[in-house]
């Protein structure tokens, strides 16, 4: 890696220049105009935290976007789940679902020059694979038992059993994305770390101070579309308001992302009219998880009443400015085998909620707010994340819509830490969540609901048909059939929100702002990428 060398140098050559201009001749007008298109080619856009280390197969504090800009996958993730080639042009699935051929595409160059081809996807899978403790999380690598090079441009895994999320699992930015012959530690184990980032990716880091920026010029020898732009200037900021006040002295270009900026502030900035902007498709479902277990809960008509009990629309539109969407269902319908869910939607109804308590044995008694049951107050507790503005606002709101129908709810806030331990011990009554999006789910999430020890499979517990739902969620995966397949996600996720353990209550997306010279930004499909390819200042 470079460091600020190259920008210190460019800077200072700008400024003598830029005094030298004063009674100088026209001959020199054509260098500070050639100067001045350099930096037009160069966009800024700023990140509350350092890019990382930039390893390819290794997790925090390595930031996503990063990665993708720099390391390619076989299979790319599009909108709507469609997976299509990048670095494979095509596959073969074997019948039984256990046997995956890939044909990688051939001219391919890492931005050293070497060749990409099925060594280096064999040496990257096997050092992956030598580490799976680290990446058993991702389904499809425990069930790897060999990796096999069959000629130069042509690669094949073999399965134990199948598993059709392999292909949509090949599309996660991280850990299988390829890394150059020259990337390797000479042990081959880049557990501990690459020799530097070398990638097939549409860009190369070239100037890095670590906490300040990071700099990324256009591969020039990429394989795809090259980028309209010359450069791509990080600058690490990690104070909000900060990153917003450089972005108005138009120091900044681009600010977009899932935290980087409040729906605050981009409502404020969006309204004066001098910046552009762009609101991405649903990314994720905010929810809050019901735990089944606990008593007050464990009976499906006051899970049913919680539900009806707040003005969801009224929530979402006051808390997030209409940023965010009411949502229906449990997943966001642009995921894969999430458009037909069956399950009824709840619109806010106060008297059914009522109706529903009482039907469950619990009463309110005249002059008092709260219902009993067996002289057992209805008073539930949720946990929400502290740095979370809005978990907290809609928390407050839900609290009090809560009340109209005889529910006390305490809100307390917990850092994010401590939010995740006690989901994972069922340590908690309600709890806000989100699922994982684009290319993770619909399978990642129901696996999670699956597995112990993560909060949902204890949160199901008093669904009568919990050990069939378990067995369903078991069996998707494994499917070869297409129709049986979405057969089995649309029963599943229909039981799962009917009986009311996991409420919807928003859409969650991606917001940016940005200069009125900035133009051609997209939002990729994949929720954890993007490699900047086409955007562009004018």
């Amino acid at each position: 890696m470079q460091h600020h060398r190259k920008v210190l140098l460019l800077s200072v050559f700008i400024l003598i220049l830029s005094t030298m201009l004063f009674g100088c001749a026209n001959n020199n007008e054509e260098v500070v105009s050639s100067e001045e298109k350099s930096e037009k080619n160069m966009l800024t856009f700023a990140w509350p935290r350092d890019i990382g280390e930039m390893n390819p197969h290794v997790y925090n504090p390595s930031q996503l976007f990063a990665q993708s800009m720099v390391y390619e996958p076989l299979v790319s993730y599009q909108e709507g789940g469609e997976l299509k080639p990048h670095l494979a042009e095509s596959w073969d699935i074997s019948e039984d679902g256990k046997e995956y051929t890939f044909h990688l595409r051939e001219g391919v160059k890492f931005s050293d020059g070497t060749s990409f081809n099925a060594e280096v996807v064999k040496k990257n899978f096997d050092t992956i694979l030598n580490h799976l403790d680290m990446h058993s999380w991702l389904g499809f690598l425990s069930k790897i038992t060999s990796t096999e090079v069959v000629d130069e441009f042509t690669f094949k895994l073999t399965l134990t059993e199948a598993y059709y999320p392999t292909i949509q699992e090949l599309a996660v930015v991280r850990p299988v994305r390829f890394l150059g012959e020259a990337g390797f530690p000479e042990d081959g184990d880049t557990s501990k770390g690459v020799v530097e980032p070398v990638g097939t990716g549409p860009w190369v880091l070239d100037d890095y101070k670590v906490d300040e920026y990071a700099v990324f010029k256009r591969n020039e020898e990429y394989w795809g579309e090259l980028p309209k732009e010359e450069k791509i200037t990080v600058k690490i900021i990690p104070d909000a308001e900060t990153r917003v006040l450089a972005f108005e002295k138009g120091e900044i270009d681009l600010l977009y992302g899932e935290g980087t900026i409040s729906l605050d502030a981009f409502k404020q900035l969006e309204s004066t009219e001098n910046y552009e902007s762009s609101i991405s498709e649903p990314v994720a479902t905010r929810q809050l998880v019901i735990n089944s277990k606990k008593e007050q809960l464990s009976d499906e008509k006051v899970r049913q009443a919680l539900h009806y009990a707040f003005n969801k629309e009224a929530l979402v539109e006051g808390v997030t400015s209409g940023y965010e969407e009411k949502a229906d269902y449990i997943l966001p319908t642009n995921l894969p085998y999430t458009k037909d869910n069956g399950a009824a939607v709840i619109d806010y109804d106060v008297e059914k909620a009522k109706s529903l308590l009482d039907e469950a044995g619990w009463t309110l008694s005249e002059g008092e707010t709260v219902r009993e049951k067996g002289g057992q107050p209805l008073e539930i507790e949720l946990m929400y994340d502290s740095a979370e503005l809005i978990q907290k606002t809609m928390a407050e709101v839900i609290q009090s819509e809560w009340a109209a129908i005889g529910v006390k709810l305490n809100i307390v806030g917990v850092e994010l830490t401590e939010q995740v331990q006690r989901f994972k011990d069922n340590e908690f009554d309600v709890n806000f969540f989100s699922n994982y999006g684009a290319p993770y789910d619909p399978h990642t999430f129901l696996n999670i609901v699956a597995s112990e020890g993560f909060g949902f499979n204890e949160a199901i517990s008093a669904y009568p048909n919990k050990a069939e739902i378990l067995k369903q969620i078991a069996e998707v995966p494994q499917t070869t059939d297409e129709a049986q397949r979405q057969q089995l996600y649309t029963s599943i996720l229909t039981s799962i929100q009917e009986q009311g353990a996991i409420i919807p209550i928003s859409y969650i997306k991606k917001t940016a702002i940005y200069q009125k010279d900035v133009t051609n930004f997209t939002f990729p499909a994949n929720r954890d990428e993007h490699p900047f390819t086409n955007i562009s200042i004018e």
